[in-house]
């Protein structure tokens, strides 16, 4: 069990390594809120990996292969959330200006927590196209898996992405302030970036009707 443990937590890891919606809601929840909400979202976000690792595992995937036509219509709906989501991000301001005279109460911490959590969930069930990542590429090479070793696979998953989130949220957080007033361009560098690899998924549906 030990050893899917650590080959999942590898895969979790470098799977969230390409840019992607929950490693820009952890840099904008670090750049304009705090550092506890960007890492709710990293933690849903890697929840929401492990359950679809979990999919690959039971089978799901052999099921997407038998069905050419969906993994373009997954790709299709994903790009265009990633681009909406790209372009909205490299628009964003923090949510208190550093010369605000009067600046509005924080967030309750349980409040805060719940609400990045939620949308770290919510960004990877809105990204139908890691459902092809996880469940095509990842999950059949552990459908030999027992159900311990899967356990162990899917538990190294969380913590592999869950650990490379806080990593974003930290380096985020730290970069917010070393960089003052130019920490503007980290959410819209990625956001450019967000868009660009939505339409990469875009290409990618597309070459599958040709």
């Amino acid at each position: 069990m030990l050893t899917y443990f650590l080959i999942g937590a590898l895969v979790g890891a470098l799977t969230g390594v390409p840019i992607g919606p929950v490693n820009v809601a952890v840099i904008d929840a670090a750049y304009r809120h705090t550092m506890r909400r960007a890492i709710a979202v990293g933690v849903g976000g890697a929840l929401a990996d492990g359950l679809y690792a979990s999919a690959g595992i039971l089978g799901v995937g052999p099921w997407l292969q038998g069905h050419p036509s969906v993994p373009p219509v997954l790709f299709a709906f994903s790009s265009v959330v990633l681009i909406v989501y790209g372009f909205l991000t490299t628009r964003t301001q923090p949510v208190t200006p550093a010369a605000a005279a009067d600046p509005p109460p924080a967030p309750a911490p349980s409040k805060e927590i719940w609400s990045g959590f939620t949308v770290g969930i919510a960004l990877i069930v809105l990204n139908p196209a890691a459902i092809v990542t996880w469940v095509v590429i990842i999950g059949p090479h552990l459908v030999g898996a027992d159900r311990l070793e899967g356990l162990g696979a899917v538990l190294g998953i969380f913590t592999g992405s869950a650990s490379w989130f806080v990593l974003v949220a930290w380096l985020t957080h730290q970069g917010k302030h070393v960089m003052g007033d130019k920490a503007v361009w980290i959410p819209r560098v990625v956001g450019i970036l967000l868009v660009g690899y939505g339409l990469y998924l875009m290409g990618r549906a597309v070459s599958y009707l040709f």
